[in-house]
């Protein structure tokens, strides 16, 4: 089938729009179209076997419902099949409705479960109440479906088409169930394109995994770009969705598709992963961006701590407020080991999983597992309002378990974010964006917005990211790194506590005064230490030990006489003390004390020993710090917790000078001249 015929059919199909243009609305349009397309499809599909399931139902159906099931899937040799005389040629002009009901729970379960997952009763009793039930169903009874017209690839690209307009139709909620086409292509290619030799042999199985399948855009692309290179190969799908509508929209899709449907499953994928046990050859995803997972925090917390690496999260749980990065480790747990020929992996995710947590924290030490373990290949920056329902940022992450030579170690960023020139070809005034000549710059404006998107990748560019990617070289747009660039030892660096202490200030007495602690004590030893720091001789004391001497033997003289304990001594130096450079080194038991306001943290580099960037960043500026060798990484032990982050613009950053000050000033005197020109015409 041509794109010309496959387009032409989907047009046909969805010009029932026409028919229910004013009684619905333009948003409800896919929720008709759809199923009876998938109705349509799976009754020419059925036809030729049709007969012998007839006659097999009859000497089945007193039987349990698994042996009918058994039964009748192999009399209609296909994973499906109806046991109703009816179709959508064949429904009266009367009781259209009842009868279509009937047709449609003649399916068997897992066809008929797509059609409740589109809430499609409840459609039909509306396309009836609006008298446009007989219509609409005759509408699809004339167009042939059968697999001699379209094959199943074929169909499915009709399928997608129709998906697409559906998106487009209803932009508001798209990008909570529809992937952008182009992003879909760009991760797809990115995710097989080193893989093209082996997808070309004969005899070729393979799997294709979507945690959050949505309306299955992942795994359709996946099949035809697996089909493109290879039409003999056998690429099953594999899906979970957690949204009914678009798991019915992904499932009617593989069912169209000639695949296994019980492989696409309903539910949460975080909390109840219904293939736990599988591994796959090739993974795609587009998890939702920064959405919580308070709700299933239990049995995450539980999995984590219960199973540890045995299950999916045992490298570590991201903040509560944006899951991203347990999809992440979700679909590292499926990948297969190297020796069993490996996996590769392609998903999308906001800019917080790159740099979100500091060393030690739950998205650090996820990073780190997967950086350590080398894992990732490339990530790869999208530009900006790529999405239908928001404009963040976006990167591609491309992970693989069985990395080619040259890869090991490395990691590859592809900035293909980068702006519209803003020079050169024809533009708009005030602003806007430019229609320049720039050979890299990787998306163009659409025609018209759908929702928050408002640009697309081009075709070239795919072609350029793809080809950079797989040709693993370096240019303006793309840089290559060791891992161990992202990773650093946050150090904790320590400075002597050297405290004045003012024991007659009015102001740090009356904070002494006003703490809780001091109310807890009598009123005997409040009235001994407030007349005790009167009689102290000075003002200033540059030693601790030196004040609180003094201040133990002027209460030893009060009767009777007050003897405070270190907690006590410690509130007074806390109100009456601050840090001075010139006061004496405080110390306990020999051991001096650290300051904890002077307190701080250093992130030295992985690629730098700790005692080299000391030595080089922190001692030429305070002298007498030193480093907390007691805090030290639970891994390796070493002093410093490591931490990695992927600060991915820094990499990009290109510095831009300010303009000259005369360029500015001859901006200014033309401004100027213009505001006093338009007055004096005011004037006029």
């Amino acid at each position: 089938m041509t794109d010309n015929n496959f387009s032409s059919t989907a047009a046909f199909l969805w010009s029932v729009a026409d028919l229910l243009r004013g009684d619905f609305k333009q948003s409800q349009y896919g929720r008709i179209i759809l199923p009876f397309t998938l109705l349509r499809r799976l009754e020419c599909v059925l036809e030729a076997t049709k007969p012998a399931v007839l006659g097999k139902y009859e000497a089945v159906k007193s039987m349990p419902i698994e042996a009918q099931d058994k039964l009748l899937t192999h009399a209609a040799q296909l994973s499906f099949y109806n046991t109703s005389k009816m179709d959508l040629n064949r429904l009266g002009e009367t009781d259209v409705a009842s009868n279509l009901e009937s047709y449609i729970q003649s399916f068997s379960p897992n066809a008929r479960e797509i059609f409740e997952h589109f809430d499609f009763f409840n459609t039909l009793d509306k396309l009836a109440e609006a008298d446009l039930l007989y219509k609409v169903a005759k509408r699809f009874a004339t167009t042939d479906l059968h697999p001699n017209v379209i094959n199943n690839y074929g169909m499915g690209l009709v399928f997608e088409e129709l998906i697409r307009r559906f998106a487009e139709s209803s932009n508001e909620t798209a990008g909570e169930h529809f992937t952008p086409r182009d992003i879909v292509r760009l991760t797809t290619s990115l995710v097989f394109t080193n893989d093209d030799d082996a997808l070309t042999q004969s005899g070729l199985v393979r799997s294709i995994y979507d945690p959050t399948a949505g309306t299955g855009g992942f795994l359709s692309s996946g099949m035809e770009y697996v089909l493109e290179l290879n039409n003999k190969a056998s690429l099953s799908a594999f899906g979970q969705e957690l949204n009914p509508e678009s798991y019915a929209i992904c499932k009617a899709d593989m069912l169209i598709k000639g695949q296994k449907v019980d492989n696409i499953k309903l539910g949460n994928t975080l909390s109840n992963d219904q293939l736990p046990t599988e591994k796959f050859d090739y993974m795609l995803s587009n998890p939702p961006f920064g959405v919580d997972w308070k709700k299933i925090q239990k049995q995450i917390n539980d999995e984590h701590t219960e199973k540890g690496f045995e299950g999916r999260f045992g490298a570590g749980l991201p903040r509560v407020s944006d899951g991203s990065l347990l999809f992440l480790m979700h679909l590292v747990s499926k990948m297969r080991p190297q020796h069993e020929g490996g996996s590769r992996i392609g998903i999308i995710l906001n800019g917080s999983p790159l740099f979100t947590g500091g060393a030690g924290s739950g998205e650090s030490e996820i990073r780190r597992y997967i950086l350590e373990n080398d894992l990732l290949e490339a990530i790869v920056a999208l530009p900006t309002d790529m999405f239908y329902n928001t404009g963040i940022a976006t990167y591609v992450w491309v992970l693989s378990s069985h990395k080619p030579a040259n890869r090991k170690g490395k990691v590859q960023l592809i900035n293909a974010a980068k702006e519209r020139a803003k020079t050169g070809g024809r533009g708009r005034s005030g602003g806007g964006e430019v229609e320049g000549n720039d050979e890299n710059v990787f998306y163009a404006a659409m025609r018209k917005s759908l929702g928050s998107k408002r640009k697309e990748l081009k075709e070239d560019a795919i072609e350029t990211i793809v080809k950079t990617y797989g040709q693993f070289v370096e240019n303006d747009f793309s840089k290559i790194f060791d891992y161990q660039e992202f990773g650093y030892r946050r150090i904790t660096v320590e400075r002597p506590l050297q405290l004045a202490v003012y024991p007659k200030d009015e102001l740090r007495i009356s904070a002494l005064t006003t703490d809780k602690s001091w109310n807890k004590l009598n009123e005997h030893t409040q009235h001994s230490i407030l007349t005790a720091l009167a009689s102290l001789k000075d003002d200033k004391y540059l030693s601790r030990d030196v004040f609180l001497n003094a201040l133990t033997t002027e209460l030893a003289t009060v009767t009777p006489a007050v003897k405070l304990s270190a907690a006590q001594l410690k509130l007074i130096v806390k109100h009456l003390g601050e840090h001075d450079d010139e006061a004496e080194v405080c110390k306990t038991k020999g051991k001096v004390e650290a300051n904890p306001d002077l307190r701080d943290n250093e992130n030295v580099p992985l690629t730098e020993t700790v005692d080299e960037y000391f030595a080089r960043e922190v001692l030429p500026h305070v002298p007498d710090a030193w480093i907390d060798t007691s805090k030290t990484d639970d891994k390796d032990g070493e002093v410093g917790i490591v931490g990695y982050e992927i600060p991915f613009n820094r990499h990009f950053y290109v510095y831009e000078p300010p303009r000259a000050l005369e360029a500015i000033d001859a901006d200014l005197d033309a401004v100027s001249a213009e505001i006093m020109q338009l007055l004096q015409e005011v004037h006029s």
